[in-house]
């Protein structure tokens, strides 16, 4: 697939999962639709429409169509997961967790609101994620919607971005180099999880075989440690501007990655093989050109500048 395909894919994506969580978060609700504080549901849209790659639902999206589903499911479960991933971008900016007073381009969500708000903001972020998965609109079959939630409960908890924040925040006290074990395991959990419970909910929403399902799986582990990295390298080496958010933040909190432990070429060696990985992972689970954007995602998530 060329870059201009993938793009144009990426967009349409963005576009639709954008007019989905808008019409999930009214801002006057119908009189027979549950309704909440005009602050609050403002707070929420400030956080999950204030722009983004949506690249999380582009997973989903993506790897149900290279399995043959393109109606509003997968969509829908993309919605879930980037509601989730604004919950946790409201509170990682928090004074509590990273401090950060930028985010998209923007004043991240507890400066536009106060972080009372910003909490309450994230905190129903989350519930709604499972709202929505939950809905039979996502999948009419009460096994697969149990399946996402139960595997999106595991890829946000204790064992998953949850801890890997916690993992995160204890890295930041330490006086030693961070073991790169350490790193990648941290990575995993705070970053890669939900990453590649998004390739998941894909692949459970178009049904795929057991012989496809654990390359996707394979596939969603190696994009989302290639995301995280790529995000370091672009802290260490980019601008605020381009970025939309502050840069130089981890070597300036004594952050646990990969550039700290193997310096900005080893890093981008990393980078390449897990790319590579990814890669041939689409390769095996047999889905003939449909594999081409998810080899196309692969590279985008090595090669994006923000």
């Amino acid at each position: 697939m060329d870059e201009s395909a993938f793009a144009a894919r990426l967009v349409e994506t963005a576009i639709g999962v954008e007019r989905e969580l808008d019409r999930l978060l009214p801002l006057e609700s119908k009189p027979d639709e549950p309704s909440g504080p005009s602050r609050l549901i403002k707070a929420m849209r400030y956080a999950v429409l204030g722009g983004g790659k949506r690249l999380r639902p582009f997973l989903t999206v993506e790897t149900a169509r290279a399995l043959g589903r393109v109606d509003e499911g997968p969509v829908r479960a993309g919605a879930a997961s980037e509601c989730v991933h604004a919950y946790s971008l409201i509170h990682d900016d928090l004074p509590a967790m990273d401090d950060d007073d930028l985010r998209r381009g923007r004043p991240s969500t507890h400066r536009a609101f106060g972080e009372a708000t910003a909490i309450l903001a994230g905190d129903a972020l989350q519930s709604l994620a499972f709202e929505i998965l939950a809905d039979p609109k996502t999948d009419p079959r009460p096994a697969i919607r149990a399946a996402l939630c139960g595997g999106l409960a595991r890829a946000i908890g204790f064992a998953g971005m949850v801890g890997g924040q916690a993992l995160d925040i204890e890295a930041e006290k330490a006086t030693a180099p961070h073991p790169i074990g350490e790193i990648a395991r941290l990575q995993a959990m705070k970053t890669g999880a939900l990453l590649c419970f998004s390739v998941e909910a894909g692949s459970r929403l178009g049904g795929a075989s057991p012989a496809a399902s654990a390359p996707l799986e394979a596939f969603g582990r190696a994009v989302g440690a290639a995301f995280q990295i790529a995000d370091d390298i672009l802290d260490a080496e980019g601008d605020a501007a381009a970025l939309g958010k502050r840069a130089g933040k981890d070597a300036a909190r004594n952050k646990a990655t990969l550039v700290e432990a193997l310096g900005l070429d080893g890093a981008r060696r990393e980078l390449a093989r897990l790319v590579e990985e990814a890669k041939t992972a689409a390769e095996r689970a047999e889905l003939g050109g449909a594999k081409d954007v998810l080899l196309a995602t692969a590279e985008f998530v090595a090669a994006r500048r923000s």
